[in-house]
């Protein structure tokens, strides 16, 4: 008998499209069809999505003084 919550009870689960959640196709991966990487493509290009960053010059320490 295994116990509750190991790899072995519950099957993996295939790769999800992070756009549409229709199983991943190896060609357009992480996606599953070229619509889904190039809606993925416009929001990087409409700022929809963001990576956030330090400013130059900006030092947290400097805060503390």
């Amino acid at each position: 008998m295994s116990a509750r919550g190991t790899d072995s009870d519950s099957p993996q689960k295939a790769p999800r499209c992070p756009i549409c959640g229709r199983p991943r196709v190896h060609q357009f991966r992480p996606f599953c069809s070229a619509r889904c990487r190039n809606v993925d493509l416009a929001r990087w290009f409409g700022e929809v999505y963001t990576v956030p960053a330090v400013e130059p010059g900006y030092d947290k320490d400097d805060e503390d003084r």
